[in-house]
């Protein structure tokens, strides 16, 4: 895990970023910048991209980070989403899109998870707008292009002993999303804790941000309680 510090707010976001990005990608300094904008110093996690124990590798490390730095929320995406379900903390939690199930639960995808090769031998193509229509070029040919079987084994033990979903967590996510399980979050988050966006599995890397993010920041300084006030264009709660 590698974190690096943005701005120099009064309050402190950890925010735990997805497999396969950076912090010097466009759409995730986008969100930073937001964030920076609003008033916050922000801790951005970056995960490895192949790891084969959840815990030692991605849980502990970030744990150990929250201990030191005290953050006052916690972010998250995809990946990281995961992560920040199994850190042992009270402080309000926001996950975008969290990887809480596979997209797909076939054959092959169980058992080359049961597989404990560490090398990354399968493939990840993206679809054509899988992540968000204002997905980089740069983005898409730095992110990784197979992923490691042992990796798939991890997440999926993670995913199997999610904690219980935190009564000050709102979790934000798209139906049109085919990179995370969206049913996964739909079972796991209750729906008047659940903000739908039109776009694709990256929230910053969709254009529907622009609007998105007003809420996202209200989620943040609020927390649930965001929820209950005026509909944000752009955004609107899964339970209405």
């Amino acid at each position: 895990m590698q974190f690096t510090e943005f701005g120099d707010g009064d309050e402190r976001v950890l925010f735990v970023l997805g497999w396969g990005n950076r912090t010097h990608h466009e759409n995730v300094r986008w969100l930073v910048d937001e964030l920076v904008a609003a008033g916050y110093t922000v801790d951005v996690g970056t995960i490895p991209d192949h790891g084969s124990d959840f815990d030692a590798g991605y849980v502990h490390p970030t744990q150990r980070h929250h201990d030191a730095t005290e953050p006052d929320r916690i972010l998250s995406h995809s990946t990281g989403g995961l992560v920040a379900a199994h850190l042992d903390s009270a402080v309000p939690r926001v996950y975008l899109s969290p990887w809480w199930g596979m997209a797909s639960e076939g054959l092959l995808e169980r058992l080359t998870a049961a597989l404990l090769i560490e090398r990354p031998v399968i493939p990840v193509p993206f679809e054509s707008g899988a992540l968000g229509d204002l997905a980089t070029e740069r983005q898409l040919r730095e992110s990784p292009g197979r992923i490691a079987p042992a990796f798939l084994r991890t997440v999926a033990d993670a995913q199997s002993r999610l904690p219980d979903f935190r009564a000050e967590s709102v979790v934000f996510c798209s139906l049109r999303d085919s990179v995370v399980g969206v049913d996964a979050i739909g079972e796991h988050a209750p729906a008047e804790r659940t903000v739908l966006y039109d776009g694709g599995h990256e929230l910053f890397s969709s254009s529907s941000r622009d609007r998105t993010v007003e809420w996202l920041l209200a989620v943040l300084d609020e927390g649930p309680a965001a929820l209950t006030g005026p509909v944000r264009t752009g955004a609107a709660s899964a339970a209405e």
